[in-house]
């Protein structure tokens, strides 16, 4: 019994020690920040891209989406254009902290995705200039993208196209 009640006390021991050793605080300084708290202010901004302009507000929520009345996936069933649209969220560790409502028109699909996160960009940076304008300005998001497509020239068949040159 003796022997019993030693190996059970060098067992803890062993335990104790183990748990205080320097690989418990490099996994402590390891792990993940936590999340910022979403403040309780809305925010409201216009993005551009190619031709599509979207107005955007940016409310303390749950995380739900509407575009044009409609839900995230619905609207942009293209899991790329979701996620880019999701970025400005996802660097500022602010997902599921706010209702996003946008009306978006003209432009294409890609223009429109591009048009929202810019607009989603401006209003996190509305609403908190202090802790998300580094971040947001740093990832490019604040930028707008000033291209656009060239116009037709007299004399080509597009922009840029010419009819194929004949030396004879």
């Amino acid at each position: 019994m003796a022997q019993n009640e030693e190996t059970t006390e060098a067992v803890e021991a062993e335990e104790t020690l183990t748990s205080y050793t320097s690989e418990s605080g490099a996994a402590e300084a390891a792990a993940p920040k936590k999340e910022r708290p979403a403040l309780t202010v809305a925010g409201a901004a216009v993005g551009r891209r190619k031709e599509a302009v979207a107005r955007v507000r940016v409310v303390p929520g749950s995380g739900k989406w509407t575009i044009n009345g409609r839900a995230l996936d619905n609207y942009f069933p293209n899991k790329l254009h979701q996620q880019d649209v999701n970025e400005p969220f996802k660097i500022l560790d602010l997902e599921g902290a706010y209702d996003v409502i946008a009306r978006i028109h003209g432009g294409g699909i890609s223009g429109q995705a591009g048009a929202l996160r810019l607009g989603i960009a401006r209003s996190l940076n509305e609403i908190d200039v202090d802790n998300n304008r580094a971040t947001l300005k740093k990832a490019g998001y604040l930028r707008r993208d000033a291209r656009i497509i060239e116009r037709k020239k007299a004399g080509l068949k597009k922009a840029r196209k010419a009819q194929q040159y004949s030396k004879r």
